[in-house]
């Protein structure tokens, strides 16, 4: 399972999402990013962003 979290991101964000692949999460983290931070365009820099900080959650689990 891959897990996003926004706060790596976004200081002070408590918003997370989980998927099987990183496609779908950065789908997720996209629509989270225009719906709760206003973000009406995103770019490519942003979801490099957002797949840099996509981590294995047994990873994250074990930090």
């Amino acid at each position: 399972m891959r897990l996003f979290e926004c706060g790596s991101l976004v200081p002070g964000c408590e918003w997370h999402t989980r998927a099987n692949d990183d496609a779908e999460v950065v789908r997720r983290a996209v629509e989270h990013m225009r719906m709760a931070h206003g973000e009406a365009t995103i770019r490519e820099s942003m979801v490099e962003h957002i797949k840099e900080r996509i981590v294995d959650e047994k990873a994250a689990d074990a930090a």
